[in-house]
């Protein structure tokens, strides 16, 4: 069997693998990625749409109250190598970046490979060998790592980091593999969920409305007892399947809680109008249609999509006309206006996620050098950890937070 060596070898050529092999290999360390996908970073060039939002240009406080699942676990990652840490990497490394919307942060030619590649660049000046292999076990004598078992032999090292990523999008190479071999070497692993991910619902209403966009609306996630788990203003869109866009994925982080089932979720067509103010508006509108049918007198408040839906949920019938409509029947089109609500069954499959909720557990590993606490020399970083956050770049930090760490430990 051919044998090898490294002083390390990283598992997983993603963003955390690549940050880690760079931070390792400036500090002189030998060290190996294994990415058994054709090239580095697969993932990475396809975040934000192509464009790949970096990071978010924030502090670590604000930070951590964007990561809902085990946020204290990542302080010390962050606080060594914070958003600002990482724009100054990349600017170092030949990428400009801009700030946008809610402090998002992009390259300035909107194109993801500027950064992945960039990164390539860097691991091979820093000594990095990169070699497309799967790694299959990660073998240990005395409780510490002495080698990676891959598809074209074993590589001996004393130590081992697997940056796998989660199960989300698996065709980009997050299959699960890191999961499996922590728990091959007896570590817990939590289990694993999608988040950033579209709702389903079973209302028919959806469906009618596929397709359809909502843009400055204010979306409220409920619980079964009516508890607000969420609320954010931006937009979102109906499906075949139920719902989707950037309100909804971010809402779908907060929905961990089994016992919290089922969902709801509930919007505000018109957050910038009190409910006194909608029913003014309502009312010019609805003298200016006063001698039409109630169903061609919303076109000034709704789209078209939507109408139908509205004008059946209002319980005024269609065909009444607007001039009889009594103030009754307008209070009750002002609560639907404001409080649209769509039952939640779901969530679409794990590997439609943007990322994977769950993975190897905290209390395993060392927050301070992402080592593991049972195995000497084994480390981890990135999604295949059980924390995640909301969209916006808070997710890609901490690949590049915990990488870093790891990288600085290996």
């Amino acid at each position: 069997m051919d044998t090898r060596k490294a002083d390390a070898v990283i598992i997983g050529g993603g963003a955390a693998g690549m940050m880690a092999a760079i931070a390792a290999g400036r500090r002189g360390k030998n060290i190996i990625v294994l990415e058994h996908e054709d090239f580095c970073g697969k993932k990475l060039r396809i975040t934000g749409k192509g464009r790949c939002n970096v990071c978010n240009d924030c502090d670590v406080k604000t930070f951590l109250q964007n990561v809902p699942v085990n946020p204290k676990f990542l302080y010390a990652a962050l606080s060594r190598f914070s958003p600002a840490d990482t724009i100054a990497f990349f600017e170092s490394l030949g990428v400009p970046l801009k700030t946008e919307r809610g402090n998002r942060v992009f390259p300035v030619s909107d194109n993801a490979h500027d950064v992945a590649r960039a990164l390539e660049r860097a691991m091979r000046a820093s000594g990095v060998r990169i070699r497309k292999e799967e790694a299959t076990e990660i073998l240990t004598a005395d409780g510490a790592v002495c080698g990676v078992k891959c598809s074209d032999g074993v590589i001996e090292c004393a130590s081992a980091l697997v940056a796998t990523g989660g199960v989300s999008y698996p065709r980009t190479g997050s299959t699960g593999d890191g999961h499996r071999m922590a728990r091959a070497l007896g570590l817990a692993v939590t289990p694993l969920r999608p988040s950033l991910v579209p709702l389903t619902s079973d209302d028919p209403d959806c469906a009618k409305m596929q397709g359809f966009s909502l843009k400055n609306v204010t979306l409220t996630l409920c619980d079964r007892e009516g508890r607000k788990l969420y609320t954010e203003l931006g937009e979102m869109m109906f499906t075949h399947f139920g719902v989707t866009g950037p309100l909804v994925l971010s809402a779908s982080a907060h929905m961990h809680d089994e016992a919290a089932r089922p969902f709801t979720i509930e919007i505000d067509l018109k957050p910038g109008l009190d409910e006194k103010k909608l029913d003014a508006r309502i009312l010019r509108d609805f003298e200016k249609y006063r001698n039409r049918d109630f169903s061609n007198a919303l076109c000034d408040l709704a789209g078209r999509t939507m109408i139908p839906v509205l004008v059946r949920r209002s319980g005024i019938p269609p065909e009444t006309k607007v001039h009889t409509i009594t103030r009754e029947q307008r209070m009750k089109l002002v609560e639907l206006f404001k409080h649209f609500t769509v039952a939640i069954s779901g969530t679409r499959p794990v590997a439609e996620a943007i990322v994977t909720s769950g993975g190897v557990a905290v209390g395993e590993i060392n927050p301070r050098t992402m080592e593991s606490k049972r195995v000497r020399g084994l480390f981890f970083a990135g999604e295949v950890i059980d924390v995640d956050a909301y969209t916006g770049g808070f997710n890609l930090q901490i690949a590049w937070s915990t990488g870093k760490l790891a990288g600085e430990n290996l």
